[in-house]
């Protein structure tokens, strides 16, 4: 019996993508790197570090690890400012309802997400005292397929993780979910992973009626 729905936050709570792509691509011109929508999509549910490497497959030289960190945190500082144009409204349709009404059935919620912004999003979205447990990137060293962070949110919520669900929007995600041995409920691009247990529409059904 599922007793946890641990959620993604980027693209399943909240859309921030376009942030994302707007603060990767500043950076990627500046260094004169080709950078597009497709090679964004490849970022999805990747740690900041694994991002850049996948970006810099582009670049002309070899960046040393010193610069490579001062690349992920001007692209960081780029995406922190645009966060605080975040608001409620900003929330995706449908999941106050399905926030609520998982708790009405005494169903634990958490969040699973490589993002080390996790908590200022939440804070900006006023969702922070909304989850009984909170995983982010800056709990773990691997990043989705790795399930590490849907681990310790299962852990946080004090749950096994076969008594937890996930719901992701990246094949990534999907991946790690079924590595932890966690059903996996799909929504965005994650609804074309053969890995999915089921889309996300059906989560209502069929964790609220078992």
């Amino acid at each position: 019996m599922i007793k946890g729905v641990i959620f993604d936050l980027d693209g399943v709570i909240v859309s921030t993508d376009q942030y994302h792509y707007q603060a990767w691509k500043k950076m990627a011109d500046i260094e004169n790197i080709y950078f597009d929508e497709k090679i964004n999509d490849r970022l999805r549910g990747v740690s900041r570090m694994e991002s850049l490497n996948i970006i810099l497959e582009n670049a002309n030289k070899e960046y040393t690890k010193n610069e490579k960190i001062q690349l992920t945190e001007f692209k960081n500082e780029m995406y922190k400012n645009s966060l605080d144009n975040l608001s409620s409204e900003d929330i995706l349709p449908g999941i106050n309802e399905l926030l609520d009404d998982l708790k009405k059935h005494n169903i634990l919620i958490a969040i699973g997400s490589s993002s080390k912004n996790a908590k200022k999003i939440l804070r900006k979205i006023q969702l922070e005292n909304q989850f009984d447990a909170i995983s982010d990137g800056t709990d773990i060293t691997k990043s989705k397929p790795d399930p590490e962070v849907f681990l310790i949110a299962a852990q946080r919520l004090g749950l096994t993780p076969n008594e937890c669900a996930v719901v992701e929007d990246a094949h990534s995600g999907i991946l790690a979910a079924k590595e932890a041995n966690m059903l996996a409920f799909a929504t965005g691009d994650a609804k074309s992973s053969k890995d999915k247990d089921y889309d996300f529409e059906q989560l209502t059904e069929i964790i609220l009626k078992e």
